[in-house]
């Protein structure tokens, strides 16, 4: 059998890795548009991203709270239910970036942490399947993450078209060359401000997940747990509270993994659904950056990529309606879908094949 803190240290290195990928795999939702329109080139574009995702994962911890304590009680979590989601979480992320495709890493981990718990109940606990679901479906976390599911892209959507409606009619007397060159300065600062946002939002998840696995660990030697982890607290309000190595560790995971470029995805974000210009990028960044603060605000866990994807849509359908390569959001709503039952059906399988080696 191997040791408690050993299974503990193995999950928060996997979250941190976890991270990392979410990173590279998200680095697009940032700076796509600022690289497609030829505002900033790719590697400086990346460093900047990096930056402000770094700077981001400060604003807050109430996304962390939703991800760590909200889909499922953490004192009924164990280490292995940890370390299946995050497998599940990662594989179905590596899957899309492989295929280019934008789908959510915040979805991939909600739905590693469904399949994972699911089977924990189910075969460790003999719950029925299907109360199992049904209950964390009703849980106030994944109530979050579906309302996110929902609301979060039609808002990028609309903001997007009626940010671009009232800026084309602002510019309407100005030279093409006159447009291109404000926005391209303009662009800096909504790219600065997505990134900031990406890392208010996605880093808290990673956050979530570690602290989950420090309290699955502390949970039943809560004598032995350190001042930092505020058990007490916890016992007393089931909320946790974040450690401050941890949102120091996940924040620098994070903009690492945005420093290592995820080129792949970022040439649908920037090419494949419209064609850019800077007014174009400033607009989709702005829009996604307004929707995503608003959301960190509200403690909900959503999709940079769902945002910034529906933000750039609702930008080019302001233009014409034809303007937008539906084909391609087609393809990235597909992977939208799969996303949670996928990752979730990766995790639960994955815990059964760590359950063999580690016990449930």
């Amino acid at each position: 059998m191997v040791d408690p803190f050993v299974l503990l240290v193995a999950v928060v290195v996997m979250a941190l890795a976890f991270d990392y990928i979410n990173g590279f795999h998200d680095t697009a939702n940032a700076i796509a548009t600022v690289v497609s329109t030829n505002v900033l080139p790719p590697r400086t574009a990346v460093f900047l991203a990096a930056a402000f995702n770094f700077i981001g994962a400060f604003l807050g911890t109430g996304v962390a709270k939703t991800i760590g304590g909200d889909i499922a009680d953490p004192g009924s979590i164990t280490q292995t239910v940890v370390l299946g989601a995050l497998v599940g979480a990662i594989v179905w992320n590596l899957i899309t970036w492989w295929f280019g495709l934008p789908s959510s890493s915040s979805h991939a981990l909600v739905g590693g942490i469904v399949g994972a718990v699911a089977c924990h109940r189910v075969l460790d606990e003999d719950a029925p399947f299907g109360g199992t679901l049904a209950r964390l479906f009703e849980s106030k976390g994944v109530i979050k993450v579906i309302e996110g599911l929902i609301i979060s892209p039609i808002c990028g959507l609309l903001i997007g078209f009626i940010l671009m409606v009232l800026l084309t009619w602002i510019v309407r007397r100005r030279s093409p060359t006159q447009i291109n060159r404000s926005f391209r300065k303009l662009q800096l600062v909504s790219a600065s401000a997505m990134a900031l946002s990406h890392g208010s939002n996605d880093a808290q998840k990673a956050m979530g997940i570690v602290t989950m696995s420090l309290f699955a660990y502390y949970g039943s030697r809560a004598a032995e747990a350190p001042p930092w982890l505020n058990m007490e607290s916890w016992q007393a309000t089931r909320e946790l509270s974040i450690p401050t190595w941890v949102i120091i560790a996940c924040a620098a995971a994070m903009a690492g993994g945005t420093a290592a470029g995820g080129w792949r995805i970022m040439k649908t974000m920037g090419h494949k659904i419209i064609k850019l210009k800077p007014i174009h990028g400033f607009a989709a960044e702005t829009a996604g950056a307004v929707v995503i603060l608003a959301a960190s605000h509200l403690k909900m866990p959503v999709s940079t990529t769902h945002v910034i994807a529906s933000s750039i849509m609702g930008v080019g359908a302001s233009r014409r309606i034809s303007a937008v390569r539906w084909g391609i959001a087609g393809n990235i709503l597909v992977a939208w879908v799969l996303t949670i039952p996928a990752s979730a059906l990766i995790s639960g399988l994955s815990y059964i094949g760590l359950r063999a080696f580690f016990g449930g």
